[in-house]
């Protein structure tokens, strides 16, 4: 299948798995190709890839390092060549390693930094010299509840975080009108980590809905945000008011039932 004139391309990094593979199948359901973007699970994104061809849609696997800035700022390059013109980034690929206040390290913020701040603003500033004048592109940063619900874990993801809403905001500004620059703030929606299936079964229902987000709804809010043309500079938070509930340790560390 050839691109045409009405063909849409996103980029959606790390969608090799988990939630990731879940925004790029949807994306594909609602009409897109897909780049998948994928670091070490290759084989993972060949999978994704399988299932968005299955729909009827075009993808390919494209390998990049998040933390190599020439690599990064090829990625979108390569996949144009084979897929065609990107319309829509999404970064939904990120680091989420464990620290706080005792086992800060320089180097565990750089890591973070590297992957969850620096790669999308790269990817961002690729996407905007892509685009055509009178053409406008989209993307779409994965942050975190966690922002508006503040804990002592995760330390430097969630510095990392912080500082790719703030980056959001500017970038928005910065690169209009040819670029809308959206966030999307998930609360607790995949097991994570050493998390039991009890605790997260818990900790989803700990919410003023009674359940947190899942990955249908972060694909639901991700393919309207690809879609609402008068939406930049701002979050969405879907987490089924996880936000609204303050916690003294990530969700993670909650017990179970």
């Amino acid at each position: 299948m050839k691109p045409n004139s009405t063909t849409r391309t996103a980029l959606v990094t790390g969608a090799a798995k988990r939630l990731g593979r879940a925004i790029a199948c949807g994306l594909a359901a609602n009409g897109w190709d897909i780049a998948v973007h994928f670091h070490t699970s290759e084989l993972q994104a060949l999978e994704t890839v399988d299932q968005v061809k299955a729909m009827g849609r075009r993808a390919v696997a494209v390998g990049c390092d998040l933390s190599d800035e020439s690599s990064v700022l090829e990625l979108i390059l390569r996949a144009s060549e084979i897929l065609g013109p990107i319309s829509c980034v999404v970064n939904s690929a990120s680091v989420f390693d464990y620290d706080d206040a005792s086992s800060f390290s320089i180097a565990k913020l750089n890591v973070h930094m590297h992957a969850n701040v620096a790669a999308p603003i790269l990817l961002a500033q690729a996407l905007h010299n892509a685009t055509p004048d009178g053409d406008q592109a989209v993307v779409i940063n994965l942050l975190d509840q966690k922002l508006y619900n503040m804990n002592p874990d995760f330390l430097s993801y969630t510095l990392s975080k912080s500082a790719l809403q703030t980056a959001t905001t500017m970038l928005a500004q910065s690169l209009a009108p040819k670029l809308r620059v959206v966030g999307l703030a998930p609360g607790l929606t995949l097991v994570s980590g050493d998390q039991s299936q009890s605790q997260f079964d818990y900790a989803h229902k700990q919410t003023p809905l009674g359940k947190s987000s899942t990955p249908d709804d972060i694909v639901d809010a991700v393919c309207y945000l690809a879609n609402a043309k008068a939406v930049t500079g701002t979050v969405l938070v879907v987490d089924g008011g996880q936000h609204l509930t303050p916690l003294y340790r990530d969700v993670m560390f909650l017990p179970k039932e």
